[in-house]
């Protein structure tokens, strides 16, 4: 038996930060590596986009049937962001992908994940950035969804959003994707090693044994040969 035992539960991740830096790349690059975590899905009322797929991407709703879901308390966090789009987690799920061990990966707005913040002490915040902000001038033109209107909001949206940083546990900076995706997982990593996820020490008779067998030697300053 090992002399430490710790919580067999997952860990909750909240990855965030402003538009085009990556976030959505970086866990579907991760979830390539790291076979222990579930990433969860996304509900959003926003129209869907190019090649996304409904249940993949997001779960598209139209605005009224994510309402519903509120009024339901379905929703882990929500908010209203860009043109007033809901985004939002839905609880479903969640709660037992953490209790079977896995890691529960939340790639969610920064409103959503302040709202988690309040509600989850033990929750993981990792706040992905683009390089500079004429990457993400650059990205957002590349990705052509919106209009010119549509991108100068975003990127002031963006400024703000930055101020936020401070709020979270770790920063990653997307400059190169496979050390982002790196840089993540030993966040992750590094996390289950903290001391309070021990649920309990246990030391065996042999093991005392042996702690009270080199005690003695130790007394009587004798070689101790093992």
């Amino acid at each position: 038996m090992n002399i430490i035992k710790t919580k067999k539960r997952g860990s909750l991740i909240v990855i965030s930060g402003p538009t085009c830096a990556g976030k959505d790349t970086i866990c579907r690059e991760l979830a390539k590596i790291n076979k222990n975590i579930w990433i969860s899905v996304s509900c959003t009322s926003r129209p869907i986009r190019g090649n996304e797929v409904d249940g993949v991407d997001y779960f598209f709703v139209t605005k009224e049937e994510f309402e519903e879901k509120i009024r339901n308390n379905e929703m882990l966090e929500y908010a209203q962001v860009h043109y007033n789009d809901y985004y939002g987690t839905p609880k479903e799920h969640i709660k037992e992908k953490l209790d079977a061990g896995y890691d529960v990966i939340l790639v969610i707005d920064i409103q959503g994940a302040l709202q988690i913040k309040e509600k989850i002490d033990e929750a993981i915040f990792i706040f992905v950035l683009a390089p500079t902000m004429e990457d993400i001038r650059k990205r957002l033109i590349k990705r052509g969804y919106e209009n010119t209107e549509q991108m100068i909001e975003r990127f002031k949206t963006a400024y703000k959003e930055i101020n936020e940083l401070t709020k979270y546990n770790y920063v990653v900076v997307n400059d190169v994707l496979e050390d982002a995706v790196n840089k993540v997982n030993s966040i992750i990593t590094s996390e289950k090693c903290r001391v309070d996820r021990i649920e309990e020490v246990h030391l065996s008779n042999e093991e005392e044994i042996v702690h009270e067998f080199l005690v003695d030697k130790d007394l009587k300053n004798e070689e101790i040969d093992i």
